[in-house]
């Protein structure tokens, strides 16, 4: 089994943020190798937070994709779906290639794929770039952390992934500061995808640079290159040790295996460590994306809009808050990943998230049910704008107000604020850019997304008090968890198994939420939500086990012999083995 070196017991408390920044201060080659991997993650958010802003634009410029939900879904949501067969087929190149040659297919279909997004004459061919992104993503997603997580030090591994982590919140950021710089350049739309490219042939060019994870290339055979990287990461006291640890892993695996490299579904089932550490990978990497982080990414400057703000200009810019917000909690997991440890803080987290999303539902719910009436005289002024649906209903326009204009169904309706105030009774007119026009010429608002509210800001504050919850925790620490728990022989396709699991729950609530909130209101959609983060809570409680400061070696026999443990915030009474440093 794979071992590590495990230091002083102070080691484990003390704060991992600091001594990343004395170890990388004397090995800043360990910080090179983790961000330039991390630029995967890089990738990974701004393709998460760039088709939120560009899908408000290319709504303008393809009027089929404002007229149909499901097209705007299927923009989003076949990156998505392209992400899952990229970490299916990641899993088996990570194994059967090696991390660094993963990471460098990555990048190839990241690059085509923005090419051909900002290129695109029609949906088609949009969504076709996107399937590429995707495939790229998918890859990226689950390499990065586990390239990371090989090639550093125990007592500080939980930070050095985090900043695979930091840059996927960074990305996101970044993508919100693009959509913002080009809302008034000619192409919006088609800047903003097409910059993704950037970053992929950044990490292409890093990459050849780079060794491949030692671990991968002692379990292959050539330790001599595997032991020349591991004296480059590790202090000289520090790495015969852990290339003697390696080399037991390995020999153990083959004895107990009959062969290091025979892998297959049965061995993954029997064994054990491999099946519980499954239940909390896979399991966290599903809740992750079930309590709706992606819903609040992808879709933030829609939400934004669905809380009252009507301009595309002002969602990103508020979205923007938002993805700041990530990026800073992602900087806060640095710091206490290894102090505070895995499982506390995402019980910390769900907490947090269960609150966020009691606000929304109550913030949602008071907007629809105090939306602003609709004015017969203001809807019938102009008798050729008036929305259809309205002039059918007959006697029972008292009870139209600007949600049930929304959701016209034969025609798309928008609503014209009034010019008295935007809560005061407005005109439910067909939705056209030259009907628009009209409303922002009489200094009124324009709202199709969500109407006028005095609860706007409250939204905005469950909003960001769930992405300050959610970052440190449940953003990060599922990757984090997956990138160490599994046996060295399965840990490529174990992580495989988990990433492509995650991007199923992701396709899955990108494809749903807006047609759930359509469906049922948003109020229940964020309900809903706020149901599954209890069912999560209670997950991470019963089935996580806790990692922090471990060797490798040391997690495969704690899942080994595991028992359920309600009291996380107690200390464990039994003191980690250290790793057997004779030869």
């Amino acid at each position: 089994m794979e071992g590590g070196i495990i230091h002083g017991s102070g080691g484990a408390d003390e704060s991992a943020f600091r001594e990343c920044f004395s170890l990388t201060w004397k090995n800043p080659y360990v910080l090179r190798l983790a961000f330039s991997a991390g630029i995967g993650g890089l990738l990974f958010g701004y393709d998460t937070g760039v088709i939120s802003g560009a899908l408000l634009y290319i709504r303008d410029d393809f009027k089929s994709v404002d007229k149909n939900t499901w097209l705007q879904e299927m923009i989003v949501s076949m990156a998505v779906a392209g992400a899952i067969v990229g970490a299916a087929i990641g899993g088996w190149a990570n194994d059967r290639f090696g991390r660094r040659s993963a990471i460098l297919m990555a990048d190839f279909l990241f690059l085509l794929g923005a090419i051909i997004m900002a290129a695109a004459p029609n949906p088609s061919l949009l969504v076709g770039g996107r399937v590429f992104v995707g495939l790229g993503v998918g890859m990226a997603s689950m390499t990065a952390p586990l390239y990371i997580s090989e090639a550093s030090p125990a007592k500080i591994r939980g930070a050095l992934v985090s900043t695979n982590g930091f840059l996927i919140t960074g990305g996101q950021f970044l993508s919100y500061l693009i959509n913002l710089a080009f809302t008034d350049v000619t192409g919006t739309w088609r800047w903003m995808l097409g910059i993704a490219g950037l970053p992929a042939l950044l990490q292409f060019i890093l990459m050849f640079s780079l060794p491949e994870s030692p671990r991968w290339l002692y379990r292959k055979g050539r330790e001599e290159e595997a032991k020349a990287i591991l004296r480059r990461i590790y202090s000289s006291e520090d790495v015969e040790q852990e290339i003697r640890a390696l080399k037991d892993s390995v020999e153990t695996e083959i004895l107990e295996e009959g062969s290091s490299e025979k892998i297959n579904m049965i061995k993954l089932c029997k064994a054990k460590t491999v099946r519980r550490g499954l239940i909390a990978g896979v399991g966290l990497q599903v809740f992750q994306q079930f309590v709706g982080i992606n819903t609040v990414m992808y879709y933030s400057p829609t939400i934004v809009q669905l809380a009252g703000f009507a301009s595309n200009r002002t969602a990103l810019l508020l979205s923007l808050v938002t993805a700041g917000l990530n990026a800073f909690g992602s900087i806060i997991s640095i710091y206490f990943i290894d102090r505070t440890g895995r499982k506390k803080l995402l019980i910390i987290s769900l907490f947090g998230v269960i609150v966020s999303l009691g606000i929304l539902t109550g913030v949602f719910y008071e907007a629809a049910t105090h939306a602003p009436a609709i004015s017969s005289l203001e809807t019938k002024r102009f008798t050729n704008l008036t929305c259809p649906d309205y002039n059918k209903s007959g006697m029972n326009t008292n009870a139209w107000d600007c949600m049930t204009c929304l959701k016209a169904s034969s025609t798309s309706c928008g609503f014209c604020s009034s010019p008295n105030g935007k809560e005061q009774p407005g005109a439910c007119w067909i939705s056209n850019d030259s009907v628009k026009d009209l409303c922002h010429n009489n200094n009124r608002l324009w709202y199709t997304r969500g109407c006028p509210s005095n609860f706007g800001w409250f939204a905005l504050l469950g909003l960001g008090l769930y992405i300050i919850f959610f970052s440190p925790g449940m953003g990060t620490v599922p990757w984090i968890v997956n990138s160490e728990i599994y046996p060295l022989r399965f840990r490529g396709v174990c992580g495989g198994i988990a990433a492509t699991a995650n991007w199923i729950s992701n396709l899955i609530v990108a494809q749903s939420f807006l047609s759930l909130t359509e469906a049922i209101g948003t109020s229940w959609t964020f309900l809903i939500f706020g149901v599954i983060s209890v069912i999560a809570l209670f997950f991470v409680v019963v089935c996580v086990p806790e990692t922090k400061g471990m060797p490798m070696e040391e997690i495969e026999k704690m899942l080994e012999g595991r028992s359920i443990e309600f009291k996380f915030w107690k200390k464990s009474s039994k003191p980690v083995e250290k790793h057997n440093q004779s030869a």
